[in-house]
């Protein structure tokens, strides 16, 4: 049996940066990665399909971070919404990877 991938929406500003965002997560044999620049763009895709990730990379203006976070969660309570500011490919795992943990650990301690 195929595991399940995490699917990850990714919004950013640049486009150059979100591409790059995109092939690392893309990497990952268990990761899926979806992209966009706007805000109406991730709106859409999140009402189109099940993330399990957000990921909101540099460049986002804090309204726009906020008016997105509040859509997010109210759609899916357990989202989980990472703030990425960027770094080397390890740490953008390593956030991802954390998340991911804390999420199962919280499942763990409801059941």
């Amino acid at each position: 049996m195929e595991p399940v991938k995490v699917n990850i929406l990714v919004i950013g500003r640049h486009e150059e940066i979100l591409e790059t965002v995109l092939r690392i997560i893309n990497k990952s044999e268990n990761w899926i990665a979806q992209g966009t620049l706007t805000d109406e763009k991730a709106m859409a895709l999140f009402d189109e399909q099940k993330f399990d990730i957000v990921l909101l990379c540099g460049g986002i203006q804090e309204e726009c971070e906020a008016v997105l976070r509040t859509a997010f969660t109210q759609k899916d309570p357990e989202i989980i919404i990472i703030q990425h500011y960027g770094g080397g490919s390890g740490l953008l795992s390593n956030e991802i990877i954390h998340a991911l943990s804390q999420r199962t650990a919280r499942q763990n301690s409801n059941s």
